[in-house]
């Protein structure tokens, strides 16, 4: 009997340690401008995306909700938020979220977000501007030994809304560049950046990837390993 209550006590202690050990990721998707269609086929990707690593992902549009939980997250992810997301209270927390060491990925319009806060415009790395139609481009990458992208072919062609950026971070590490003789509308010229990362003082990371707007990419493998593997280099 005693032998069967350790038994049972080893094993409790072992769940309680695994629960406890796993990541957890909460999705904001909250809009002030255009909403993009493809949000709920996004969330769907990355739950998926999640459920296969192991990590525990939540997903809402309220921000006081978001920022309350922020404690308990290891990586944020904006899904093309857009416009003006925070009041100043959330804004505080959410700034203290990321200097105290949390980890963020921004998807597509994450970039379409809080033009009126600097900070975030300098942690988000660049500001759209505009874009012309959905049409096929070469995404060029940029760091092929990053992990991010290194299963990425060196010159990849996909469809999707190309984004010009604007308020351009130098700091930014790029990954990934778009060749403008390849498409219509490129606003940025020969270096024209479309995914890239930042690391802070405090252990927190940064990663931002331009694609995302159709509902297709979510279901392209490429684009899908991208953004597993932006997750594991932001948890890891």
């Amino acid at each position: 009997m005693k032998f069967q209550k350790l038994l049972l006590l080893l094993l409790f202690s072992f769940c309680f340690n695994l629960a406890n050990a796993q990541q957890n990721v909460a999705i904001f998707y909250k809009t002030a401008g255009f909403k993009h269609e493809s949000i709920p086929t996004g969330i769907q990707a990355l739950q998926e995306i999640a459920t296969d690593n192991g990590w525990n992902i939540t997903a809402t549009d309220d921000a006081e909700k978001f920022v309350s939980e922020l404690s308990n997250i290891d990586v944020v992810i904006f899904l093309s938020t857009t416009g003006d997301i925070f009041n100043d209270d959330q804004q505080e927390k959410f700034r203290n979220y990321i200097e105290n060491g949390g980890n963020f990925f921004g998807i597509h319009a994450a970039s379409d977000t809080e033009y009126e806060w600097p900070w975030y415009g300098k942690f988000i790395g660049a500001y759209f501007e505009s874009h012309p139609r959905t049409q096929e481009a070469t995404v060029v990458v940029e760091k092929p030994e990053n992990y991010m992208v290194s299963h990425l072919p060196k010159r990849w062609k996909r469809t999707d809304e190309w984004y010009n950026f604007r308020n351009i971070n130098p700091d930014i590490q790029v990954l990934l560049t778009l060749d403008e003789t390849s498409y219509e509308g490129g606003k940025n010229g020969d270096f024209h950046p479309h995914a890239w990362y930042q690391e802070f003082d405090g252990d927190s990371k940064m990663v931002y990837t331009g694609g995302g707007h159709t509902k297709e990419s979510y279901s392209e493998p490429l684009f899908r390993e991208h953004l597993k593997r932006c997750l594991q280099f932001l948890l890891k």
